[in-house]
């Protein structure tokens, strides 16, 4: 086998990006699509020259079928994955991995049990500023690494997104919705995260849409909405993180690293490209690192391919279920821990994903 025969679960907004990148993997081939809505997943199949089948399981039931992504809302990402491994296939799960510490471990529980594997968004920190930033830590430019800030603050995606009623669902909210590109850009830097402290509150208990096709709709708000944490990282470093859904404006920046040479800044981790900065100890101006690695545009999917190919070479593949789990406890850490008044010691850990080389072209992944 030379190549992995993909079928996409949810035709939704965040899709198109994916059928377009898979549609040029030579080892993750796009050939079907399903959703609930039907007519959406006839509109994609149409769109993108592949078949649509005429339901889920439809499409869990064709052998030909070797590996699912799921793209479907937060709340059924478990579900859908938890259906995928049943039927005998890899799946590859939009961000979060689950809502649910039970619902995470139950799909890492059913993967190993079949031998298949589970990877999950996000995978921006594969493109090109972030593997320039993971190359600058590790070749020690900044030194030792002393501590971290990162910060998402928005006022919410109902004046843009045309479905946002999930966004403010129970496994949603700010920290479940941009703090896996956060925390995964932080992991894949740093390390696995010891202990956690969050606060969090919920500052509208209603959200008006006025984005189409659903302006004027009021969505109750059933998560918190802004969530200030802190992060004691294993090998030592301290973080800071916030996000926000009530914040209008703001000119903090996305993610800081500080080390005991200087400070790097970090691009938006909800981006593959960006420009890395650098500031030495003793220097008065920001130096940009030249990016010496491929992948500075929208390249999501390509942690599915990254899976694909380690699958046909045996190795660990980058945006694992491991990393996406570690994660996913760690944000339910924050929430918890501002519920309980304490710290959240993480009942998981996980290994730093390996770098990508330098040098390589877009796509190309050893």
């Amino acid at each position: 086998m030379c190549a992995l025969n993909v079928g996409i679960v949810g035709c939704g907004n965040i899709s198109g990006v994916y059928f377009t990148n898979l549609l040029r993997s030579g080892v993750a081939k796009v050939t079907g699509c399903a959703d609930l809505d039907v007519a959406r997943a006839d509109a994609a199949a149409e769109r993108f020259g592949i078949r649509a089948y005429p339901s889920v399981s439809a499409l869990l039931d064709d052998e030909h079928i070797d590996l699912v992504v799921n793209l479907t809302v937060p709340k059924a990402h478990a579900e859908v994955s938890l259906a995928a491994l049943t039927a005998g296939k890899h799946i590859y799960s939009e961000k979060p991995l689950a809502s649910t510490r039970e619902d995470g471990r139950a799909v890492l529980a059913e993967a190993a049990k079949r031998g298949l594997r589970v990877g999950s968004a996000p995978d921006t920190f594969l493109g090109g500023g972030h593997q320039t930033c993971r190359k600058l830590v590790d070749d020690g430019v900044i030194g030792e690494p002393v501590g971290a800030t990162a910060f998402m603050l928005c006022h919410g995606h109902e004046s843009w997104h045309p479905s946002p009623e999930f966004y403010y669902e129970v496994g949603g909210g700010p920290m479940m919705d941009m703090g896996p590109y956060y925390l995964t850009a932080l992991v894949n830097l740093l390390g696995p995260i010891a202990r956690v402290t969050g606060i969090a509150r919920t500052t509208f208990a209603e959200r008006t849409i006025t984005s189409e096709p659903k302006r004027g709709k009021v969505i109750a708000v059933e998560t918190p909405t802004h969530i200030a944490g802190i992060m004691e990282f294993a090998g030592g470093p301290i973080g800071t993180i916030l996000t926000s859904f009530d914040v209008w404006h703001s000119t903090l920046p996305r993610i800081e690293l500080y080390g005991t040479e200087g400070t790097l800044m970090i691009p938006d981790p909800n981006g593959f490209g960006g420009e890395p900065k650098y500031m030495l100890k003793h220097e008065t101006q920001w130096r940009p690192a030249p990016i010496l690695h491929a992948n500075r545009e929208n390249s999501r999917a390509i942690g599915v391919m990254d899976m694909a190919t380690a699958h046909l070479a045996d190795r660990p593949h980058r945006a694992s279920g491991a990393l996406a789990f570690h994660v996913l406890d760690v944000m339910l850490g924050f929430l918890d821990s501002s519920n309980s008044g304490g710290h959240y010691v993480p009942e998981s850990t996980c290994d730093r994903p390996a770098a990508l080389p330098a040098g390589l072209q877009d796509w190309e992944l050893d």
